[in-house]
C-alpha cells in the first residue's frame, strides 16, 4: 500500500471541480451568481460550441482590486465569509470561494476585473490552474471572465459532454432559473454571435415571468401573497387547465435563490389538491423570503439544496398560499369565461353526436321546442321499467344524503354561491337531460351549454364529505348484516393496521382478525355498500405503493379517493330529473366542484357563440 501524501494543489483543484463544475451550465451558473453577488444589473453572457469553445460572462458590478483578483483565484478565498456564525447566516448566492480555482484549473481562464473609481484594469491568465501572465489593461469598469477549452485537460470528462443543442439546452435554463429571481438585472445569452436570451430589466417580476411562460395571459396567472412574522410566500400560478407533463414548469426560490426543495414542492401539490390529472405538473413560481439564519444553504456543493429550521411552517405557508390563489381561480372558473382555452375536436365531437339528424328524430314524450329551443318536457325523464328496478334503489340512498345535506348546509350554500358564483350554481342551470347515461346537459340560460361528468361530480362531492372528517367527528356509519372478510397479501396486511383508527373515524369500521385476515363490519353512511369489499383491497395495496414517507394526510387522501370512487354514481346510469337537480345543488356545496379528486374536469362548457361559430352561422 503507497504512503499517504498531500495532493498537489493543482490536482486538487481538478478533483473539486468534478464536484462544481458537471457541464459548461455549470460555469454559466457559477460566474453569473458571482456577477449578481458584486451588484451588476447587466450580465452579458457569450457562448461559443455549447461551451465546449468558450464561455464569456461579463458584467457591470462592483469590479476587483488587482490584489483581490489575484487571491480570488485561490482555493477558499471568498468575500462572502468571514468566520463561523457566517456559515449559517449566508446572504450571498455564492460562498465557498471553490468556483474560480475549480474553473481556472479545467479550462483556459482570463479574468478582466476593474472598479469604477480606479484607472486600470486587472488581466489575469490562467491554463490548467497555472498563472500565465498579471498584466495592467484597459477595461470598463466591473469583471469580465472567458473560459475557454473547457475540460482541455480532462479528456475523461471532456467526452461526456453531450451535444451542443443538449448543453445549450442546460445553460438556457440555468439562466433563466437566474433571470426569474432577479428581474431587476438585464439578462443577454448569445450563441455562435447569435441573441438566444434577452431579459431586459424590469420592476415588475410578472413581466419576467410572462417572458418565461410564453402566451400565458396576465389573467391565466394567480398571485401566491403569505406575510407573516416569519417568513414571505410571493410568486404566481398558472391555471390547473394549463399544465405540463414534467415538472419543468416549477420553479422555487428562497431568499432569491432557486433550488430544489420537497418540502416546498410537496406543499405546492398539496395546495393544488385533486385539480390536477395524475402525471400533469403546474407551471408556477413560488419566492419564500425568510430570516437567513433560518435556512442553511451549506448542503451541497451546487448550492441547490437548502434545510429549513422549521420546514412544517414553510410548508403550511406555502400549501395556503397557493390554495387562497386557487380559490380564485375557481371562482373565475366557474364564472364561465367564453375566452377559456376549448378543444375544438370535443366541440366538433359532441355537435356530431348530439345533433339531430334525419333518423334520429327528437322523443316529443321527453322534449318540447319552444322559440327555436329543445327544451324539457315538465315530466321527469323516462326510463325503462327494468332500469328503473335497477338504478332507483341504488342511487336514492346516495342522493338521499345528499337532500339531508343541503337542507341542514343551506347558509353555507348560499355563502359559497355568493363569495365564488355570484348566485349562479350549478343549481340553477337548466337541465336539459342525459347523454349516453353519462354525462347531464345543462343549459347556462340560454348563453352556452354544459355537459357534466355525473361520475367524477358524485365522486368529488363524495370525497369532501368524507374529508371533512375531523378527530372526535366520527362519520355516522352503517353496519353490514354480514360482515364480510377480507384477505390481504403481507406487506398490505401491515400497511392497513397502521391506518385503522383512521379509517374507522371515516366510518370504514374494519377488525384485524389474525394474520393477514380483516373483517369488514361497517362502512359510511354516505356511501354503497357496493365493492367496499374490493375497495379495502385496493387502499392497502394503494398505502403499499404510495408509502408512508408520504406522509398519513395523503395517505388519507388516497384512501378516500378509492372510497369516493368505488360509490359514486357509475357511467351509463340512468338519473331522473329530481336526482340530478339534487347532485347539482350539492356540487354547489363543493369547495373545488370542478374538478375530480384526481384532477379529471367534473364539467366542460360551450358558449353559445363557440357553437354558432362550429356550425358556421358566425365568423
Amino acid at each position: 500500500m503507497a504512503g499517504i501524501t498531500i495532493l498537489p494543489e493543482i490536482l486538487s483543484n481538478k478533483i473539486a471541480a468534478g464536484e462544481v463544475v458537471e457541464r459548461p451550465a455549470s460555469v454559466v451558473k457559477e460566474l453569473i451568481e458571482n456577477s449578481l453577488d458584486a451588484g451588476s444589473t447587466r450580465i452579458i453572457i457569450e457562448v461559443v460550441n455549447g461551451g465546449r469553445s468558450l464561455i464569456r460572462v461579463s458584467d457591470n458590478g462592483c469590479g476587483m482590486p488587482a490584489d483581490e483578483a489575484l487571491l480570488a483565484i485561490e482555493r477558499y478565498a471568498t468575500s462572502k465569509i468571514k468566520a463561523d456564525p457566517d456559515l449559517f447566516s449566508i446572504k450571498t448566492l455564492g460562498f465557498r470561494g471553490e468556483a474560480l480555482p475549480s474553473i481556472a484549473s479545467i479550462s483556459k481562464f482570463t479574468l478582466i476585473t476593474r472598479e469604477p473609481l480606479q484607472d486600470e484594469a486587472t488581466r489575469i491568465r490562467i491554463e490548467g490552474g497555472r498563472v500565465k501572465d498579471v498584466l495592467a489593461v484597459g477595461a470598463p469598469a466591473g469583471t469580465m471572465i472567458s473560459v475557454e477549452r473547457l475540460f482541455f485537460n480532462t479528456p475523461a470528462r471532456r467526452k461526456f459532454l453531450k451535444s451542443t443543442p443538449t448543453e445549450m439546452g442546460h445553460i438556457v435554463d440555468i439562466i433563466i432559473k437566474l433571470a426569474i429571481g432577479n428581474p431587476q438585472v438585464h439578462f443577454k445569452l448569445t450563441h455562435n454571435q447569435k441573441i438566444v436570451k434577452n431579459f431586459l430589466q424590469t420592476l415588475y417580476p410578472l413581466e419576467r415571468i410572462q417572458d418565461l411562460f410564453g402566451q400565458i395571459s396576465k389573467k391565466n396567472l394567480y398571485p401566491l401573497e403569505i406575510t407573516d412574522s416569519y417568513l414571505k410566500i410571493s410568486g404566481w400560478i398558472a391555471a390547473p387547465r394549463i399544465s405540463r407533463s414534467t415538472g419543468r414548469g416549477i420553479y422555487l426560490y428562497v431568499n432569491g435563490r432557486y433550488v430544489q426543495d420537497r418540502v416546498m414542492r410537496h406543499a405546492l401539490m398539496a395546495g393544488i389538491g385533486g385539480r390536477l390529472l395524475k402525471g400533469r405538473y403546474p407551471l408556477a413560481v413560488v419566492f419564500v423570503d425568510i430570516a437567513f439564519d433560518q435556512v442553511d444553504v451549506n448542503v451541497h456543493p451546487t448550492k441547490n439544496e437548502v434545510r429549513f429550521s422549521h420546514p412544517k411552517r414553510v410548508h403550511e405557508a406555502v400549501l395556503k398560499a397557493v390554495s387562497q390563489a386557487l380559490k380564485i381561480y375557481e371562482a373565475e372558473y366557474l364564472s364561465h369565461y367564453d375566452d377559456r382555452p376549448q378543444d375544438s375536436n370535443i366541440i366538433s365531437d359532441l355537435i356530431d353526436k348530439f345533433s339531430f339528424s334525419n333518423t334520429e328524430q327528437i322523443d316529443s314524450e321527453k322534449y318540447s321546442t319552444e322559440n327555436g329551443k329543445i327544451k324539457p318536457t315538465q315530466n321527469k325523464v323516462e326510463v325503462s321499467p327494468a332500469e328503473s328496478k335497477q338504478t332507483e334503489p341504488e342511487i336514492k340512498p346516495k342522493l338521499k344524503d345528499i337532500s339531508i345535506d343541503l337542507k341542514t348546509n343551506e347558509t353555507q350554500k348560499e355563502a359559497f354561491q355568493e363569495n365564488f358564483w355570484k348566485k349562479k350554481g350549478f343549481q340553477d342551470l337548466q337541465v336539459i337531460g342525459q347523454f349516453h347515461n353519462s354525462y347531464i346537459i345543462c343549459e347556462d340560460r340560454g348563453s352556452g351549454l354544459i355537459l357534466i361528468d355525473q361520475h367524477a361530480a358524485h365522486e368529488r362531492i363524495l370525497f369532501e364529505q368524507l374529508k371533512k372528517t375531523t378527530p372526535g367527528n366520527r362519520q355516522a356509519s352503517q353496519k353490514l348484516i354480514l360482515p364480510e372478510t377480507i384477505e390481504l397479501g403481507f406487506r398490505e396486511a401491515l400497511a392497513l393496521k397502521k391506518i385503522l383508527a383512521e379509517l374507522n373515524e371515516m366510518g370504514l369500521e374494519i377488525e384485524h382478525f389474525g394474520g393477514q385476515t380483516f373483517v369488514l363490519k361497517a362502512f359510511p353512511a354516505l356511501l354503497c355498500d357496493k365493492d367496499l369489499g374490493q375497495a379495502v383491497k385496493e387502499i392497502a395495496e394503494r398505502i403499499v405503493e404510495v408509502g408512508f414517507d408520504s406522509g398519513l394526510s395523503r395517505i388519507i387522501d388516497e384512501t378516500i379517493m378509492l372510497m369516493a370512487c368505488h360509490s359514486a354514481i357509475r357511467a351509463n346510469q340512468s338519473l331522473s330529473l329530481e336526482q340530478i337537480s339534487e347532485l347539482l345543488s350539492r356540487l354547489d356545496l363543493c369547495d373545488n366542484p370542478s374538478h375530480c379528486p384526481h384532477g379529471r374536469p367534473t364539467w366542460i362548457r360551450w358558449s353559445l357563440r363557440q357553437i354558432e361559430k362550429a356550425f358556421q352561422r358566425i365568423k
